[in-house]
């Protein structure tokens, strides 16, 4: 499929109908290049109920039948964790620009084989981290070298699950909290280090289902530089701070586009603007698809994620430290 044209929207199929979509649909109505055209589910009844119920013009009781669908241009994928990487899959051979909510995968090699696929099809893929397109990431590494030389990163994020029900604590749906918000702070670490970790140990306190209902690990990013996260579905926390050899600087509530001030220890203050992270993250992916140049997040930044998450569950299962 040749690059959308600049002059006209991209043709937007949405593949599921989960409650991330309360969050993304008003990023999309915001998205001056979007155009949300499709949703499909394969219940019939939901995809119509979600379409009607969302302003979107067509609903489709299949993901092949709005892969089939001429009038699309891209898909955003926003199925459980397990079937990401298939139906991205299936979604580059229908000739399909991919934007796929995060986590993409653990297996680096499915991350491979998903950018060759996309690169010999002349189609953009990328991860949905919509927070790495806020001006309160940017504006973290931007003032990052007031910390020294950095020694320390440290991220947590956490929130109660509402019911033992969730499709989070499924294991047959690749759930746990590292997985749903702890991949968040793995890429606070990376992108805060600039460069990608050497080894790894994880700690994981299961669910009755076997998943990680909660997580910690530390990401050691070599020369004396480590990384701290947890993750978890048992209370309210999200941060970032950095710490280094003449100061730290902190982010609260980074991750959901709600951080408004960046904070140092020398009485640094910033405020930073709100700005809905999901039409961000939809611009670039629509920028890519027209030709302006390789989405924030490609091949390198997924591979990096896919290889640090394998090696923190390794690390939480062996009980020993994984080197990368």
């Amino acid at each position: 499929m040749s690059p959308a044209s600049p002059s006209r929207s991209v043709r937007l199929g949405i593949i599921g109908t989960g409650g991330i979509l309360d969050r993304f649909l008003p990023g999309a109505a915001l998205s001056t290049p979007i155009e949300v055209v499709a949703i499909a589910s394969r219940d019939p009844d939901r995809a119509r109920a979600a379409a009607a119920a969302r302003g979107i013009p067509r609903a489709h009781g299949s993901y092949d039948d709005l892969l089939a669908d001429a009038a699309v241009d891209a898909v955003y994928i926003c199925l459980p964790n397990s079937m990401h990487h298939d139906w991205t899959m299936r979604s580059l051979e229908a000739g399909k620009h991919v934007l796929c909510e995060k986590p993409y995968t653990t297996d680096p090699a499915e991350v491979d084989a998903a950018h060759d696929l996309a690169d010999a099809s002349g189609l953009v893929l990328t991860e949905g981290f919509m927070w790495r397109h806020g001006p309160h990431a940017l504006r973290f590494v931007e003032e990052l070298p007031r910390v020294g030389e950095l020694r320390t990163i440290r991220s947590t994020f956490t929130f109660r699950l509402e019911s033992e029900a969730d499709i989070r604590l499924g294991a047959e749906l690749a759930g746990g909290s590292l997985m749903d918000v702890g991949t968040y702070c793995v890429s606070a670490s990376r992108l805060l280090a600039g460069r990608e970790p050497v080894a790894a140990i994880g700690i994981a306190w299961p669910a009755p289902s076997g998943v990680d209902d909660r997580f910690s690990g530390v990401l050691d990013f070599g020369d004396g530089l480590a990384a701290t996260l947890t993750s978890g579905f048992r209370s309210q926390h999200s941060s970032i701070e950095a710490i280094g050899s003449d100061g730290s600087l902190r982010l609260d509530d980074p991750f959901a586009g709600r951080a408004t001030r960046l904070v140092g220890s020398d009485g640094f203050a910033v405020d930073v603007p709100r700005v809905n992270p999901y039409q961000l993250e939809l611009d670039d992916f629509a920028a890519a698809i027209g030709g302006e140049g390789p989405p924030r997040l490609g091949r390198a930044d997924m591979l990096g994620q896919a290889r640090a998450l394998r090696a923190l569950y390794e690390s939480a299962a062996t009980g020993r430290l994984v080197r990368l």
